[in-house]
Order: structure tokens, then sequence, then C-alpha cells
């Protein structure tokens, strides 16, 4: 029996993958459906056989340590977390009125999770970051390069080049440093970043996979706003099929630490 969560899991990707865990885990296992909004989680995870709601806001570092401690409490670990909420980008709202929610949820709230649970992982368990295509070098200037050196970066390292770099975007002052136009990229290359140093810290170490995983144009309230065509988009449920495929299926050795699209790695840099 396997004990498995899933943050953002009240809604959209979140949700499909939830209720495909639950399906293809093993009879007994139990999936925490986790969100900010205690009703929203309670709907969702009644709605999916052998789910259980957990309050999690992966923006709040209290939050985040709470959910882990109950976790710790009644299981003493777990075999699965898969890292998927994330903050929506308004087009009402400009990114200098943006980021600073948007870093603190993907990009801290995914070192959140890391610092939390990643030590809860078993032996043998898995730790996915539900990230982008765009989470590659090759879409930052290589004179940026150096800020995502994850051979010798750490965890703080990374806070901290999101951190400085949201005060660039809220000072309008990015573009000039050689930032891309759009935030979602630099958002995408840090928590890549993030996940191949715990990768290359605890993957192997402790016996546990950890990876990140673009699941392709998802058809969501988050994404509709920005594409003009959604008629290639995959339904959340079709979405969720590669990204728990990551999670349950037999290990590909070549995925570890890697940015993984429909069962294929995402190079971290140019060449």
């Amino acid at each position: 029996m396997s004990i498995a969560l899933v943050t953002g899991a009240n809604q959209g990707l979140g949700r499909a993958v939830a209720a495909l865990l639950a399906q293809r885990l093993e009879a007994g296992s139990t999936v925490y459906v986790t969100g900010r909004n205690a009703e929203r989680v309670a709907e969702a995870a009644a709605a999916i056989p052998g789910a259980e709601p957990l309050v999690l806001d992966v923006s709040d570092d209290a939050s985040v340590a709470a959910a882990a401690r109950l976790i710790e409490e009644r299981h003493g670990g777990l075999d699965l977390v898969v890292s998927n909420a994330a903050a929506r980008r308004d087009p009402e709202r400009t990114d200098a009125e943006t980021i600073r929610e948007f870093v603190n949820t993907n990009n801290l709230g995914t070192t959140r999770m890391i610092r939390e649970f990643g030590p809860l992982v078993r032996t043998g368990g898995r730790f996915l970051v539900v990230a982008s295509a765009f989470g590659s070098l090759r879409y930052l200037d290589p004179s940026l390069h150096h800020l995502f050196d994850t051979e010798t970066q750490d965890l703080a390292d990374i806070d901290r080049v999101m951190l400085d770099y949201a005060d660039l975007v809220e000072a309008g002052k990015d573009r000039d440093a050689g930032w891309p136009a759009s935030i979602n990229y630099p958002s995408k290359i840090g928590q890549v970043a993030s996940t191949r140093i715990f990768a290359r810290t605890d993957g192997e170490r402790r016996g546990i996979f950890i990876g990140a995983v673009c699941p392709g144009l998802v058809d969501t309230a988050a994404s509709r706003p920005y594409f003009a065509d959604m008629s290639q988009a995959q339904t959340p449920e079709a979405a969720a099929v590669d990204v728990v495929s990551l999670a349950v299926d037999p290990i590909v050795p070549a995925f570890a630490g890697q940015l993984v699209q429909h069962l294929r790695v995402i190079g971290w840099t140019a060449e």
C-alpha cells in the first residue's frame, strides 16, 4: 500500500492526476488531495475512491510544514509526491503586479515542498515536480545561465535568484538585465533547477526517483486566456496519463533529475 500526495489537486490537472493515481496504485493505497480551500479539497477528495482531503497552501511556510508533520505522524513517511500547485497569470494584471505571488507559489512553493516533504519520501519512492517545457536554459540569455548552476548550487541559491528576479520585474528592470519578456520562462527554469538540485543531492544517495514533468498544453482555465486556438490542447484527464506513468510505471534511469515531456527528456542546456 502506498501513500501519495498531490498538490493543487482540487481542480484541473492535479485533480485528474489524483484520480488516476487512485486507480493505478495498489489496493489499500491513500492519495492525499490537497489545496488551499478546505471546501473544494473535501469535494474533490470525496469524488475519488481512496482519496483523503488535506489543506495545504504551498505559498505558506506554516501550511506546508503542518501538512508534512501530519503525514509523518499518520504514516511515518510517504511514497509519492506530485508537486503540481501553481499560481495563475491573470491577463488583467501586469507582470509587475503578478510576479511576487507567482514566484512565491511556483518557485518558493516548489522548494518548500522539497524541504518539508522530500525527507519524508521513503526509499524507492518518487518526487515529481510539474513544470513546463519552458524550464530549459535554451530559453534564457547565456549571460544569465550562471544563475542556475545546478551542479554547485543549493535550493537557497535558487530561492535568492527568483526573489531577486521578482525585484527586477517589480522595478521594471528585468528586460534591461537580459531576462525574457514572459515571467513564465524564468519561473519554470527555476522550478526545474530546484528539481535538478534535489535530484543531485538526494536522488541516488537515498534511493528515490526525483524528476520534473511537462504535461504539454492542457485545456484549463489557466491556459485559455493565453491561447487563441485550444483545439490541440489535452483534457486534464489525457494529460494526467504521462504524469502518472512517471509516478507508477517502472523507472527509466535516464529520466532521473531531468525534465520529461511525453516520456522524452527535454535537455537542460541548449546543446
